[in-house]
């Protein structure tokens, strides 16, 4: 991928592929080589360095064999405000300095509004990938993220016909809107054969189907006294019918320590904390998993396509058609709930995995045919 980078056609298109933090390393990996196959398209990796930690960066860098960024702005962690102003500072001098063609984003952390907010003033079109997701809930600052950039884009990928007419209801022009599929599961298609020769759960003595995994960051759950209590209360009572592995976030322990909740959820019965896992690990961990509990918006989806049960600990989801055609479920924060629903899933077969629309590991060759097609139309690529 690095040959067909550098070497590639000086009258091609350049774009600037945008990552920050961990899911849009899983979103943008199909991206890069459906692009390194491309004649008509070079592609240039911006790695603005949102998510720092080693662990969470890097060795996906590894596992998703994506080629190592050429530029990386290593802007660090800091308030929205702060993180969402200095990626844009250090973004504007490269996009002046190399100018693309085009940029594309994926996903909605605040990389993505950032590097969108500096190209749109610079004139340098725009292309979002995952466009249309909404929770309708703008206490969520991923919400005020895809809203802005969507706003601003000028190609629309989208991963579900709900993202479609979402965007509709929000004025943009139908042609701008392309439903390709979802990128993410391209990456779980391919990663699937090297996850299943992981073997996960041994290596940390856990049995197939008999474990739920965890995944818990986001504010309402862990920034708050009463929201990490609620969950830990959930942990502290499912944990006494089967171990929970929790890779646990960078975020959520600082916080646990913070709120004094560190010793409670060291304490809690069956709770395996772990430190955050390497993507084909925590794959292999999920695919074989009795039930998964998490407040992520990918996992939800990944759990759908793999057939196994999840319950989000949300109020909303922006991915709704993985409870109306998936195996997710939305159960709010109240643990009494949560545990209700858990019990239920535990006595109820594993359903099996799902087939949606597009979700077939091709989303990123339609998201190139049509940027080749769309790039093609709006201008003569210039030469470099």
């Amino acid at each position: 991928m690095e040959d067909a980078r550098n070497n590639a056609n000086p009258q091609t298109s350049l774009i600037h592929c945008i990552v920050g933090a961990r899911p849009n390393f899983v979103k943008i990996a199909p991206i890069m080589r459906a692009i390194a196959a491309s004649n008509h398209l070079n592609a240039r990796l911006v790695h603005t360095g949102q998510h720092y930690d080693a662990r969470m960066s890097e060795a996906f860098f590894e596992d998703l064999e994506i080629p190592s960024p050429d530029r990386y702005l290593g802007v660090g962690s800091g308030s929205h405000a702060q993180q969402t102003a200095r990626i844009m500072q250090a973004y504007e001098p490269v996009l002046l300095e190399e100018d693309p063609d085009l940029l594309l984003v994926v996903g909605d952390v605040n990389s993505t509004l950032a590097c969108s907010l500096v190209a749109a003033k610079l004139g340098v079109r725009v292309a979002h990938v995952e466009a249309g997701l909404r929770s309708y809930d703008r206490t969520m600052p991923e919400e005020i993220n895809r809203l802005v950039t969507d706003g601003i884009a000028d190609l629309l990928f989208t991963s579900c016909r709900d993202a479609d007419r979402n965007l509709g209801r929000e004025g943009i022009e139908a042609g701008k809107i392309h439903f390709v599929g979802n990128v993410m599961i391209d990456t779980l298609e391919l990663s699937l054969p090297l996850a299943r020769e992981k073997r996960s759960p041994e290596r940390l003595a856990l049995s197939p189907g008999e474990y739920a995994v965890a995944t818990i960051h986001r504010p309402s759950n862990v920034d708050t006294p009463e929201g990490l209590d609620a969950v830990l209360t959930v942990f502290e009572e499912l944990g006494t019918r089967l171990p929970i592995l929790l890779p646990i976030h960078p975020r959520t322990a600082k916080r646990a320590e913070e709120l004094g909740r560190a010793e409670r959820m060291r304490r809690c019965p069956g709770l395996k904390l772990v430190d955050p896992l390497r993507y084909l690990e925590f794959l292999d961990l999920m695919r074989q998993a009795r039930l998964v509990l998490t407040d992520s918006g990918g996992i939800q989806e990944e759990t759908t396509i793999l057939g196994i049960p999840c319950l989000t600990l949300r109020p909303n989801t922006e991915r709704p058609i993985t409870i109306e055609e998936g195996t997710n479920q939305l159960v709010g924060t109240n643990p009494a709930e949560v545990i209700a629903a858990a019990l239920k899933v535990l006595e109820t077969p594993t359903p099996g995995g799902v087939s949606i629309e597009l979700w077939d590991g091709h989303a990123a060759e339609r998201i190139v045919t049509t940027l080749e097609t769309q790039l093609a139309l709006l201008s003569t690529p210039r030469a470099r």
